[in-house]
């Protein structure tokens, strides 16, 4: 945490205390009815809410026992400490007392003894808090008393009455619990009395009974009281005297701000002493050289004075000691002068207002690690200020500007935070309470960091329905109900300039900044809309950076409008600007910048922008893009001008993110029960990398944007922190905003907790991003999230991963082999360069000539020659020394776990290098690809099962099938059972029916001798899917210890054929199925040649759809009508519903549809069936749009005629947004270079122009019209034209088949003749 801002404190005598229990500095304070209670000045341990109080009066804090009592007009609260020993501190309420109707007005509390409590106002009662909370002792006062104190040893009370020039003086008779009494002298003083200081002599040389007093008068002299005959009547006597007005005596000609004002604070000698003891040893341990100051404070010390500090709101200060306060003997009091200072800068006392000037100080001293002395400055106009003094510094003669430290600046509300709005850099922001009131703070950077400073204060005699900060806070503007209104913030109070009344159907739903027509315009525009879809645009005209303008800022209605926005809207909200200006493009289209979003009932969200026309006083409205979620009554939305959008559901626990470029879902998640979002704030890096605070009840969760990774479907965002307040505050979160400075400002109960942008990579969030970070240490956020995207270096394995799929094997050979020359002379620590020596131009430039030549050479006896030294190719030797070189160094642009995932990759693509001859590009991508799936595997066990459809497409579309075979087969070391074979896809992608049945009965044989026993069960439906019953029934023969087979054996030597037996298999099958052997059932049916019904087990009971597949094409071929059925109403509607065209494209291959194979590509797979599957939000999910689908598209486009006829039916629009988006996602990879090659060297499909298109629709397209450069072979997969007789007498079809039609009356009539 960065910062705390515990409240308002309250304008109370008694509002603040602090002491020293147990070795811990506690500070409390009140505000209104929350209780703060600090260790430090940006440590709140914890706030204690009292519901039953209207607002707290008093405070005060018990050094002996660390207790905290509080009061307001009506009852004493009594908090105890807990926790201590766990390391947890904390207080919980131990008694609560009804205060007497004797105490009325504001009550004064004060500790005595252990457990007493004093409680002072019309009357002083002496409360016992150990039991009952009795009165013991009470006495009542002619008139409220304003002070009430007991003395450090609890024999003296001292106390005065407002206006009152005489300080009553206790003296106690008597300390038992059942007769205490006190008697009372007067010290008389010259003026009234305005504060009262009991010297603190807790330890140290003062014993007890050596009570100092020191009060302050009105007649700016501070008296200094001490027992000096304990024998005589008085029990003080005074015996010094300070005029604060002398002792600081400003120049003539300096311009001063209230001249009069004196404040003092006061430092026991026990204190001070042990505090040079300190500074005296760090000096020690310095460098040898002068320490004048230090000296100096050794002066001091040796004197064993009282120090007493007198300030003014000129930066004055002078400090005096006072010897031989408490002296027995009869000596007279020294006064000696320490030091004047005349420019101490003490922000507080520069900026405080005239008429509140009343501030009090308390002083302590902090022998910490850095000895000082803390000064908590109460202003009573709502701030405390908490301030380091170095003494050696401060004291020294050669004054510093250095010795003051401003540690915190407390301030805030005085009730419930409602909202937080921040302006649009994100520089200032309004904290807003349901009572109408606000706070302007603006962000100030010092040498600590980030802070929030408090520059106005706002209250509204109307309600506040929206509101906007402009001119750097300078500016507020509030829209009521029936007007708006403008503030001038630049003064601590907030003043109305102006307001201007609007008439409005409907309620207004927010209130909209629209782009400035230029930079830094002095006009700026807004508008709101209302529920019924009317708008008010306002002008105004701010000009707060001129001191001296004539005109002030004002504001006047624009225009007015009927917004054309759907009916079923359920709101419309400003978007977050996410700290971009906000500037007019210059033209009305969807590249220009956001301005509001909105959202419907059935989950339709839309973003809009927004064109002036100055001239004729209009605002024309434009939808920028349109999402249907499918969320139904979304409870919250939010988007950014980064076009990112968070949409909540109804059960406010649903979280998705969406794209609203794209229309992609790029993250969803479902929180737990108690985890109800209710806030949604925006920011983004320098580098516009999006982030997002999820605020709920008590946590903040923040998300980053990560780098898209279709390779091991990673996620697309992550949490990289959680924020918990409920250590802090019992209270829930109001609202929450981001600064531009990247730090988070967090609204809860009244008060205000502003989180720094550093994260912790030790943290359990962080570990799982694996960053190339070796020790444990603070991160920026914006460098944690410009990490987590950006351009990935070329040796990145996701980078690699990609030009492989892209066909840029060349590159790939070239970045594995500068790498391993650059590793061999590379230590850790050093920087590597993140091309490897290669040039951007090598990834965009055309390779295909040089690849063939390559791959010859690579075969040529010339490569022979080559230098053993210096290598230019990728093999096996290679990547095994350059693994061996990953294993022992740390690379900088690498965590451990991506130079494993490095290390795995280069190992595949030797293998593959070393079968590049006898295998085409997409057989090495399928084969790079399985051997990294099954490294994978054997690291993570839990990881996917089976290999992706991706993978299955491209050995699908090889030529080089026969080998893969083989090479999946080694995998699985010769022995592939029928869970390898779908974990490889093998029966998706082989293509000859021939190969396909060979291998089909391998995975049989396998299957049957995978256990010791050799169960002909294990068998049975793969043999019968080859048709091979006879083979089965050996395998029976020999299975003597199975109980079944006498009667399966009898069974099967049938003829199922007849229907008898065909019915007795059914039968079998079925009660197969009530036995949920589902497999086995399959097999009996079928042996009664029910393909349907066993393609159907296969794929709903055992939810196995490669199985389905792999036996309709082993029993009945590829152009099986159960094959086709199953591709159109199983695969198909899958592929639509899971929003995966990788398996829609094989689907439509295999039904022989290749021009809908190329069309599933670049459309949305649902808009091609017929009956399309309601697509759930999975299939618009990111992970659909695998920019793979380019390469594979330009593959197929001109690869048949059937495939050029699809994609001559995709329009150059859709083809064009289809390019575009892949080049995004490229970037948003971090392969920004892929990207820059898509873009320049696409080649669009030539449009022919309508004149001259082919007036036959059927016609197939032409090849040399349709492409600017044309490929070796364009395949002609068209069926053969008929001629003109085929088409008229319909030769080739079949006969319809004969359909009964029932006979007509007259048709009746004919037959029997008449």
């Amino acid at each position: 945490m960065r910062a705390v801002l515990p409240g308002k404190p309250q304008a109370r005598l008694q509002s603040l205390c602090a002491g020293l229990w147990e070795g811990h500095r506690v500070v409390a304070y009140i505000s209104g009815n929350a209780l703060s209670i600090l260790t430090g000045p940006c440590t709140l341990v914890q706030t204690v809410y009292q519901d039953d109080c209207n607002a707290f009066e008093s405070v005060v804090f018990s050094d002996s026992t660390g207790k905290i009592a509080a009061c307001d007009t009506n009852s004493a609260y009594i908090y105890r400490p807990y926790g201590r020993e766990e390391g947890a501190l904390k207080w919980s309420l131990q008694s609560l007392y009804s205060i007497s109707n004797e105490i009325l007005g504001i009550p004064t509390l004060s500790w005595g003894q252990t457990n007493e409590l004093l409680l002072g106002s019309l009357s002083l009662q002496l409360l016992q808090t150990i039991d009952d909370g009795s009165v013991i002792w009470n006495r009542k006062l002619p008139k409220p008393v304003k002070f009430a104190f007991f003395s450090p040893d609890a024999s003296l009370i001292a106390s005065t009455g407002y206006s009152d020039p005489l300080v009553k003086v206790w003296r106690r008779q008597s300390f038992g619990a059942e007769d205490t009494r006190f008697d009372f002298t007067y010290l008389p003083h010259a003026a009234a009395i305005t504060g009262l200081h009991w010297r603190d002599c807790r330890d140290g040389e003062h014993a007890l009974n050596s009570n100092v007093l020191y009060s302050i008068c009105a007649d700016k002299k501070i008296r200094v009281w001490a027992a000096v005959d304990p024998h005589g009547l008085q029990a003080l006597q005074m015996c010094a005297e300070i005029d604060m007005l002398e002792s600081i005596q400003p120049r003539l000609n300096q311009r001063l701000l209230r001249p009069d004002a004196r404040y003092a604070f006061f430092l026991n000698n026990d204190d001070f002493r042990h505090l040079f003891d300190h500074i005296r040893e760090q000096t020690v341990t310095e460098i040898r050289k002068e320490h004048h100051a230090v000296d100096h404070l050794s002066d001091i010390a040796q004197r064993k004075p009282e120090i007493c500090v007198i300030l003014d709101m000129n930066g004055h200060m002078s400090a005096w000691g006072v010897e031989n306060v408490d002296c027995k003997a009869r000596t007279s009091t020294n006064i000696f002068n320490i030091i004047h200072v005349d420019d101490l800068n003490l922000t507080i006392l520069h900026d405080t207002d005239s008429y509140k000037e009343d501030l009090q100080l308390t002083a302590f001293c902090n022998q910490g690690s850095s000895p000082g002395i803390d000064l908590l400055i109460h202003c009573f106009d709502g701030r405390i200020q908490w301030v380091g003094i170095r003494p050696e510094k401060l004291f020294d003669p050669s004054y510093r500007q250095d010795c003051i430290n401003e540690k915190a600046l407390w301030s805030g509300h005085a009730t419930a935070i409602k909202k937080i709005v921040r302006n649009t850099s994100g520089s200032a922001l309004i904290s807003r309470t349901s009572d109408n009131e606000g706070l302007v703070w603006k962000q100030q950077s010092n040498r600590r960091g980030t802070a929030l400073i408090r520059t106005s204060a706002l209250s509204s005699p109307k309600y506040i329905h929206r509101t906007v900060l402009l001119e750097n806070g300078n500016i507020v503007i509030n829209l009521h109900r029936e007007s708006i209104s403008l503030w001038d913030a630049r003064s601590p109070l907030a003043t109305l300039i102006t307001s201007c009344d609007y008439k409005l159907e409907g309620n207004p739903m927010c209130l909209i900044l629209l782009p400035q027509p230029k930079m830094n315009s002095k006009v700026v525009y807004l508008a709101t809309i209302s529920s019924r879809m009317k708008g008010v645009v306002w002008e105004v005209l701010v000009n707060s950076g001129l001191a001296q303008s004539s005109i002030g800022p004002r504001i006047e209605q624009f225009c007015t409008f009927e917004a054309d926005i759907r009916d079923d809207l359920t709101s419309i909200l400003p978007v977050d600007p996410a700290g971009s200006p906000l500037l007019a493009s210059g033209f009305l289209d969807t590249f220009a910048k956001d301005v509001a979003v909105s959202f419907t009932d059935n989950g339709g969200l839309c973003t809009w922008t927004a064109a002036l026309n100055i001239e004729k006083r209009t605002v024309e409205w434009l939808s920028t893009s349109l999402i249907e979620t499918g969320i139904v009554r979304p409870s919250l939305a939010s988007a950014s001008s980064k076009r990112k959008s968070a949409v909540v559901d109804s059960s406010r626990t649903g979280l998705t993110i969406w794209d609203m470029s794209s229309g992609q879902l790029e993250h969803e998640m479902q929180y737990e029960s108690e985890y109800i979002v209710q806030d949604l704030d925006w920011s983004s890096t320098p580098d516009d990398q999006s982030i997002l605070a999820v605020g709920f009840p008590h946590t903040v969760i923040i998300l980053a944007q990560m780098r898209f990774d279709y390779l091991s479907r990673g996620p697309a965002w992550a949490a990289v922190r959680e924020i918990q307040i409920r250590e802090s505050t019992p209270h829930p979160i109001g609202d929450s905003t981001w600064l531009g400075s990247g730090n988070l400002v967090v609204g809860a109960g009244n008060q205000l907790f502003l989180y720094d942008k550093e994260v912790t990579t030790s943290d359990k969030m962080i570990t799982e991003f694996s960053l190339p970070v070796h020790e444990d240490k603070p991160m920026n956020l914006f460098k944690l999230v410009a990490f987590l995207n950006g351009p990935l270096p070329v040796f990145h394995p996701q980078f690699l991963g990609q030009c492989i799929l892209a066909g840029k094997t060349i590159q790939v050979q070239k970045i594995i082999v500068g790498l391993y020359k650059t590793l061999r002379f590379f230590t850790s620590g050093d920087s590597l360069d993140s091309f490897v020596a290669l040039s951007p131009q090598d990834f965009f430039e055309e390779q295909e000539m040089v690849f063939n030549l390559a791959a010859k050479e690579m075969g040529s006896s010339y490569a022979e020659f080559t230098s053993v030294d210096e290598p230019d190719t990728v093999t096996e030797e290679l990547a095994k020394s350059l693994n061996e070189n990953l294993a022992k160094l740390a690379i900088q642009q690498l965590s451990s776990h991506q130079q494993i995932h490095l290390a795995d990759m280069i190992e595949c693509f030797a293998t593959a290098e070393k079968h590049r001859r006898s295998m085409d590009e997409n057989a090495m991508r399928y084969l790079l690809f399985f051997r990294q799936h099954m490294l994978r595997k054997g690291q993570a066990p839990e990881g996917r099962v089976n290999i992706s459809w991706r993978e299955i497409v491209w050995a699908y579309h090889s030529g080089s099938q026969d080998i893969l075979v083989d090479l999946v087969t080694r995998q699985f070391n010769g022995r592939m059972l029928w869970a390898h074979a779908k974990e490889s896809g093998m029966f998706m992608w082989i293509s000859d029916l021939t190969a396909l049945k060979a291998q089909f009965e391998v995975i049989a044989r396998n299957e049957y001798t995978k256990t010791d026993e050799k169960n002909p069960v294990d068998c049975s439906l793969y043999y019968l899917a080859l048709r091979k019953k006879n083979v089965l029934i050996g395998l029976w023969r020999m299975a003597s210890w199975n109980r079944e087979q006498s009667a399966t054996q009898r069974l099967l030597s049938n003829n199922f054929q007849d229907s008898r037996w065909k019915t007795a298999a059914l039968k079998n099958a079925y009660a197969l199925l009530g036995r949920h052997r589902f497999e086995y059932a399959a097999a009996f049916f079928l042996l009664a040649d029910n393909l349907q019904a066993a393609v159907d087990v296969c794929a709903n009971q055992l939810n196995d759809m490669q199985l389905a597949v792999a036996i309709a094409r082993v029993y009945d071929g590829d152009t099986s009508p159960v094959l086709q059925s199953l591709l159109e109403d199983k695969v198909l509607p899958q592929a639509a519903f899971e929003g995966s065209p990788w398996l829609a494209t094989w689907a439509f291959w295999m039904l022989g549809r290749r021009d809908m194979a190329v069309r599933a590509l670049i459309s949305p797979v649902y808009t091609l069936l017929d009956t399309p599957e309601t697509p759930n939000l999975q299939s618009r999910s990111y992970l659909s749009s695998d920019p793979a689908l380019v390469v594979l598209y330009k593959q197929l486009r001109d690869k048949t005629l059937q495939t050029l006829k699809g994609a001559s039916k995709v329009s150059p629009r859709a083809e064009w947004d289809f390019v575009i988006q892949n080049a995004r996602l490229y970037e948003r990879m971090g392969c920004d270079l892929l990207a820059l090659d898509l873009v320049r060297n696409w080649e669009f499909l030539r449009q022919q122009p309508r004149e001259h298109s082919s007036p036959h629709k059927d016609e197939p397209p032409d090849p040399r019209k349709l492409l600017r450069r044309r490929s070796s072979l364009v395949v002609d997969d068209l069926p053969s034209p008929k001629s003109p007789m085929e088409k008229t007498f319909n030769f080739g079809k079949p006969p319809p088949k004969p359909v009964f039609e029932e006979p007509t009356t007259n048709s009746l009539l004919d037959n029997f003749g008449f």
